[in-house]
């Protein structure tokens, strides 16, 4: 998949108030660019970073601009826009770039599931052999000596999400966390044991429970923002 417009490269002043981020575009002129990232983005907002922001002619939206790549260090680069990874994941499975979830005939997002009361990213459905598959996508921007941590925060809101797949893989359906790495830099995924303890103890229950774990890169190369995903990364547990 490809970003809905053209990249516009600038240097970043700051972040602030989560969604707000003040950028130096080449002109000289300064913009404030909406920052559609919740988390802490830790590692992801070095001072004067080259940055890309795409543009919008929407009247209707408050801030023209919208910060989605971010040079972390030389020739890395990471997409901190969250908006994008449940795409990605969707288009990669229905292109077959996943062998893992390929063959069913009918993908729905934001289908409600669980005794938790929550939404799951991907339900794939309609498959000749095998049962549904419930899936739930993370988005990993945190890098540390090239490997991918998740989370980059505390978040009882992930380990809900394990709580909802457990349930699905129990029941006999196929549950599967799809870690979308937006970052050029990481060759492996793990969980950030560091940052969020309770969420990895629960994430390697999971994987005892019968929880799939799946990580896929993103190249992130050229002018239009190519967000597709072009291979499996390995996911390690260990601690």
């Amino acid at each position: 998949m490809k970003l809905p417009a053209p990249l516009i490269e600038g240097r970043l002043i700051r972040r602030y108030k989560r969604f707000l981020a003040d950028v130096l575009l080449p002109d000289g002129s300064e913009v404030i660019a909406h920052c559609p990232n919740t988390g802490s983005m830790l590692g992801c907002q070095p001072a004067d970073a080259r940055v890309w922001l795409t543009a919008s002619d929407n009247p209707k939206r408050k801030l023209k601009y919208t910060w989605e790549l971010v040079e972390t260090a030389p020739d890395q680069v990471a997409c901190i826009n969250t908006s994008r990874p449940n795409n990605q994941a969707r288009d990669a499975i229905e292109q077959g770039t996943v062998p893992e979830l390929a063959g069913y005939g009918t993908c729905r997002a934001e289908v409600r599931y669980g005794t938790e009361k929550s939404r799951i990213d991907l339900h794939l459905s309609d498959h000749k052999s095998l049962a549904d598959a419930w899936v739930e996508v993370k988005n990993v921007t945190l890098c540390e000596d090239g490997r991918g941590y998740f989370p980059d925060a505390v978040t009882t809101r992930g380990q809900k999400h394990l709580r909802e797949l457990m349930a699905q893989a129990r029941a006999g359906e196929r549950a599967v966390l799809f870690f979308v790495v937006n970052h050029t830099g990481i060759t492996s995924v793990r969980p950030a044991d560091h940052i969020d303890p309770a969420y990895g103890k629960l994430l390697r229950e999971a994987r005892a429970a019968g929880v799939e774990l799946l990580a896929y890169r993103a190249a992130l190369l050229g002018p239009d923002g190519d967000l597709s995903l072009t291979g499996a990364v390995p996911v390690s547990l260990e601690a």
